[in-house]
């Protein structure tokens, strides 16, 4: 069968902390496109809108476009919960966001960089989450998926160890069923005649990590990643070294990515898949990057996957 299309990207702040060395790394490795979540060691989802089109104008003469805001959102306390605490890697205070509207502003920013894609998390985590909570607690996200549908963005559920989806099991288990699949829709007309359950089911989409599930200890099961598979159109890519419990570039570590990518990719249905580098290698992360997009494209390569 034919596999969908990759289109690889890296997330910018894994090369350096700032713009020049991000837009010179993507010229090196003959990338077309840089996820966007620091510049200079600060959140984007804390700048100025003024700010962002800046960022956004040198990207765009660079010759290089963003597919996702990598952004923090829910990558916090959720309220009126206590967490069980854990190291969280790219924190950020919502209390730092310039703009009275946090949500908007988030979509404001994924508007100005032209990004199709917003990743978003499920709160850090607490003793008894139920994927229902996300509704329940959250009214910001039923707003966030208004906007999402106006402006046609994806939001991206990342599984990240620190927050209540954890693993692919945990997300899984939020994109399992509960209602009727939503009709097709077209147009900005037709989204805001949806309910919430039939938003969710177009615009929320899983952003899968398996070396995230790696890292808690988890190997993913073939039924979650079939749950998962068709609705996925981004992934999320690095690798572990389990025994060293530390990140490592990309094909040199324990996860089997041949064979993971494959199995997920077999299942998807989106012509296309965003596929982005997350190398977490800050000790040597403009080397550590480069042998990552080297070795996923052989990769890809490996398993008859086109990389555009």
């Amino acid at each position: 069968m034919t596999l969908p299309r990759l289109a690889l990207s890296v997330i910018g702040d894994e090369i350096g902390p700032s713009l020049d060395e991000m837009i010179s790394f993507a010229h090196e490795q003959g990338l077309k496109r840089l996820d966007m979540r620091t510049v200079d060691g600060r959140n984007l989802l804390g700048m100025t809108k003024e700010e962002v089109i800046a960022i956004s104008r040198k990207l765009e003469k660079a010759g290089l476009s963003v597919p996702a805001f990598v952004s923090p959102m829910f990558k916090w306390q959720a309220p009126g919960k206590s967490t069980n605490g854990g190291r969280v890697d790219f924190a950020f205070d919502p209390g730092q966001c310039p703009a009275d509207d946090l949500v908007k502003h988030a979509i404001d920013i994924t508007v100005i960089l032209g990004a199709p894609h917003m990743r978003i998390f499920s709160y850090l985590r607490y003793d008894g989450f139920q994927p229902d909570d996300m509704a329940i607690l959250n009214d910001d996200l039923a707003k966030l998926l208004k906007l999402a549908g106006h402006y046609d963005i994806t939001l991206q559920l990342e599984n990240e160890p620190v927050c209540n989806i954890g693993n692919i099991a945990e997300l899984a288990n939020f994109f399992t069923p509960r209602e009727e699949p939503a009709q097709e829709i077209d147009g900005d007309e037709d989204f805001d005649k949806l309910d919430n359950t039939q938003a969710e089911q177009i615009y929320l989409r899983p952003l899968i990590d398996i070396a995230n599930a790696w890292s808690a200890g988890e190997r993913p099961s073939d039924a979650d990643i079939a749950t998962l598979a068709p609705l996925t159109t981004a992934i999320h890519l690095k690798d572990r070294n389990v025994a060293a419990a530390r990140t490592v570039p990309l094909g040199e570590g324990d996860v089997p990515w041949p064979a993971e990518l494959s199995r997920l990719l077999r299942g998807v249905r989106a012509k296309e898949v965003l596929a982005s580098i997350e190398t977490h290698c800050p000790q040597d992360g403009r080397n550590a990057t480069a042998r990552s997009v080297t070795n996923f494209r052989r990769i890809a390569a490996e398993i008859g996957a086109d990389v555009v």
